[in-house]
């Protein structure tokens, strides 16, 4: 059985390992910017992580051309850097989407009864 700090570890690599693809599908729904993605993502616990890990891999999203970004003016303070999907970036996501369900699949018909509701 996995120590306290061992699952937390394992939570977090596997956290950071979906995080690109949920970015990514929130940004193909809508332009955002970086703390509202960062507020979107703590919305769901399963998904929320630090700002501090946010914004680096908004900036090598941006690097390799998945995502773009434009500065707004905003109504209430400075200006925000709004992220968009681009092209690639809606190609990327759709075989990102595809993988990532024929991984759920697989690894939920495997887990079958397993889990603390199992035999509820």
């Amino acid at each position: 059985m996995a120590m306290s700090g061992e699952k937390s570890a394992w939570v977090s690599q596997m956290r950071k390992g979906v995080v690109e693809v949920a970015i990514l599908a929130m940004l193909a729904r809508e332009q955002m910017y970086g703390s509202e993605l960062v507020e979107a993502l703590a919305s769901r616990p399963g998904l929320a992580i630090s700002a501090g890990t946010v914004y680096p891999l908004l900036s090598r999203l941006k690097k390799a051309g998945v995502i773009d970004s434009v500065w707004r003016e905003s109504p209430v303070g400075p200006p925000r850097k709004y992220y968009m999907l681009t092209k690639q970036g809606q190609r990327e996501l759709g075989e990102m989407a595809d993988a990532w369900r024929g991984v759920a699949s697989s690894i939920d018909s495997v887990l079958g009864g397993v889990g603390p509701d199992a035999g509820r």
